[in-house]
């Protein structure tokens, strides 16, 4: 038998010719390759190395992309690329011009949905597998799923329904990297995961229910007598009461555990759930003893591992929020900390160590996040949610609904606004300012430096209702931000530069692109601070004395800022000519950050150019 080779592996069609013994070494080989891929264009690491034998063995047993496998969530994928044609293509992940670094159906037929956001899996699945059905096609459909993505209320919700449709092949596969792998979960448990996907045990228990059915009594019987004896050597399970087929657990890392299962488990006809457990980081010792330093890590050698930088790096944001926190959390008992699984990205690790008890990280569910914290509020607690703005989309009935509409006293501190870079188009915070500042008794503040943002957090949590202060990805523009725990005046914003002839408001960090604008041409130049409620008398004051007002902001032009500045300005009958900028309504894809923002007129260079040529429109 000739030697498997990963490169020779171009499609799962090659795969599949291979025999199964050949399958470990192209694990191996894939893994190895994914350490020295993502070392060189950073990404998602640990979950990744974690999935190789779970992928190749999908891959393997089931006919893709006929059968339709989706991922979540999708960061979990690179070993699906590798085998489904991107293998070189890996190079460029998350770059320019390059792939994804998740799903994207324009990318790959075998990228059955789109899963940036998680918890989405199984539902797509069950869609798809009832399409299937009722197209009369054969078809199998696979929701992998990992174990956080478990605790977004939408997937029970999924399988809740798909439970009691019938006539669907539909096949959850919980990646369960949170749980050691207890001795049990070896050959014994690979002996019971077999027995029970097997087809004697399912036609037994099948032909069981049938004779029996007539019987109910004594069908009752059978089934609970079932339930306890697979309860003896398998994990009590939830998932047998929603109507699907618990298997498991199994090793995710074993492939003779994993083919014949999925072998077995292709077979059987209705909601089938696998139970599998898998490692993050297995095989890059270094990534197995911190997975979450490897999470996500940028380029690395992976010989030596991520080191620390020589030189301290800028503040960023998420670290001037988290400074904040502590210090008010210090000075004000009634505050409480929220996030949705996102603790070291929104910057709470410090806050959980210095206050546990007022810390709360409630898992992948960003509604219940938020209607726990107007909860909170109700009994007068001071809640203040951190969470990226693309994740409070997903709560946003609750925001307006169990928040906003009762005026309770809930900060949000939206991480992650604006572009994002390499996450690309899924993970962009591009909204926020539209679909927030439309909510009454909202208040949303736009911080433009890291001094700023110490101010306008306080300013927002000292207001007694529900405001949001938005901040982007990575460091400011170096301001150096003090302790101290001081506010502004509700609604004002600040003059920085008076100039003449164009007015130029600004909505967060780009004041630092504009500056240089407004110093070249002697422009005014206006710090906005809020866009709710905004400044009425400095929209005012600016539309009185200048030619031009020009109107700044990284976020969707559609229904922004500078559509709030437009509604104060006719209001007041005030005609003056205004240029809005902002984010174009497309979906801007992944890159990096500053280019991104070039190409979308947002640098100093494309500030200018579109001023200058509606001044001369203007002339």
């Amino acid at each position: 038998m000739t030697e498997a080779r990963l490169e020779l592996i171009d499609s799962p069609q090659a795969l599949r010719q291979l025999d199964r013994k050949q399958l470990e070494p192209i694990a191996n080989q894939m893994r190895q390759y994914l350490l020295d891929s993502v070392s060189h264009t950073g990404g998602h690491l640990s979950s990744n190395l974690g999935t190789v034998e779970l992928t190749i063995a999908l891959h393997y047993v089931f006919d893709t992309p006929h059968d339709r496998i989706v991922w979540d969530v999708g960061h979990q994928s690179y070993p699906h690329k590798i085998l489904t044609g991107r293998r070189e293509a890996l190079s460029t992940l998350r770059q320019a011009g390059g792939i994804s670094g998740f799903p994207r159906r324009v990318e790959s037929p075998y990228d059955a949905f789109g899963t940036a956001h998680s918890s989405t899996s199984i539902s797509a699945a069950l869609g798809m597998a009832v399409a299937s059905r009722n197209a009369g096609i054969a078809r199998q459909h696979i929701a992998v799923i990992g174990d956080g993505a478990m605790s977004a209320g939408m997937a029970f919700e999924a399988m809740n329904n798909a439970g009691v449709t019938p006539d669907i092949n539909l096949l959850v596969v919980l990646n369960d990297n949170d749980m050691s792998i207890s001795p049990p979960v070896g050959a014994l448990n690979r002996y019971l995961a077999r027995l029970l996907s097997g087809s004697l045990f399912n036609t037994a228990r099948n032909m069981g229910r049938a004779v029996l059915q007539h019987v109910p009594p004594v069908l009752e019987f059978a089934r609970r007598f079932e339930e306890h004896a697979k309860g003896m050597v398998t994990p009590a399970t939830m998932f047998e009461e929603l109507g699907f087929n618990y298997v498991g657990p199994i090793d995710g890392h074993d492939l003779d555990a994993l083919v014949p299962t999925l072998q077995n488990m292709r077979q059987l006809k209705g909601p089938q759930f696998l139970h599998v457990i898998t490692k993050k980081g297995q095989g890059y010792k270094l990534a197995e003893a911190d997975p979450v330093l490897y999470h996500g890590p940028g380029k690395f050698d992976p010989k030596v591992g991520i080191q620390k930088a020589t030189t301290p790096p800028k503040t960023t944001f998420t670290q001037i929020f988290g400074q904040w926190l502590c210090d008010m959390g210090a000075a004000d008992e009634r505050l409480v900390a929220i996030t949705p699984a996102m603790r070291e990205g929104s910057g709470l690790v410090e806050f959980e160590q210095k206050f546990p008890k007022r810390y709360f990280d409630v898992g992948i569910a960003e509604q219940h996040a938020v209607t726990f914290a107007a909860g909170l509020a109700c009994e007068g607690q001071k809640p203040v949610v951190a969470i990226y703005s693309t994740f409070l989309q997903r709560g946003y009935d609750q925001l307006i609904h169990d928040v906003a509409l009762q005026n309770l006293d809930v900060t949000f501190a939206l991480d992650r606004a604006g572009l994002v870079g390499a996450d690309g188009a899924t993970h962009a915070g591009n909204y926020d300012i539209a679909f927030i500042r439309c909510i009454p008794n909202m208040v949303l503040a736009t911080p433009s430096d890291e001094h700023e943002a110490r101010l306008l957090l306080t300013t927002c949590y000292e207001y007694p209702g529900p405001a949001a202060v938005r901040y982007p990805r990575g460091a400011g523009r170096g301001v150096l931000a003090g302790r101290e725990l001081d506010a502004v005046t509700l609604g004002k914003g600040l003059v920085r530069q008076t100039g003449q002839r164009v007015a130029i408001l600004v909505f967060g960090t780009l004041l630092t692109a504009a500056q240089h604008v407004a110093e070249k041409h002697q422009f005014t130049l206006v710090d906005m601070r809020f866009v709710k409620p905004i400044d009425d008398a400095l929209v005012r004051e600016m539309a009185d004395s200048h030619a031009l007002i020009v109107t700044l902001e990284e976020a969707s032009i559609m229904g922004g800022a500078g559509s709030a500045v437009s509604e104060a300005m006719q209001a007041h009958g005030l005609l003056k000519p205004l240029l809005q900028l902002g984010l174009p309504d497309v979906f801007i894809d992944h890159g990096d950050p500053v280019a991104l923002l070039a190409s979308v007129g947002l640098d100093s260079a494309g500030i200018e150019a579109s001023i200058l040529t509606r001044l001369q429109d203007l002339a």
